[in-house]
């Protein structure tokens, strides 16, 4: 169990180090809408903020991701086998 959880982490790191090879900046377009709502002498009033948050990696990011995933896969193949009860 703990083999496989250690190479599904390193196939996800190195996965998202191959992501960022491909893309140059990530933009997110959040749309959140607060609800304000003031009692009964106010009216009721939604307030939508858009927002866009950008991600922009450094060109060292791929390289480093994937590394570091190859050699969590490379770690978690070299882990002993766990040991099998006694019958």
């Amino acid at each position: 169990m703990l083999r496989a959880m250690f190479f599904a982490v390193g196939l996800f790191v190195t996965l998202w180090g191959g992501a960022f090879l491909m893309i140059d900046k990530v933009i997110l377009d959040v749309k959140t809408e607060a609800v304000k709502e003031s009692g009964f002498r106010g009216l009721f009033s939604k307030v939508a903020a858009d927002k866009k948050k950008v991600v922009d990696p450094p060109d060292w990011a791929a390289f480093s991701l994937m590394s570091v995933g190859t050699v969590t896969m490379l770690y978690s193949i070299a882990l002993p086998k766990g040991k099998k009860p006694a019958a």
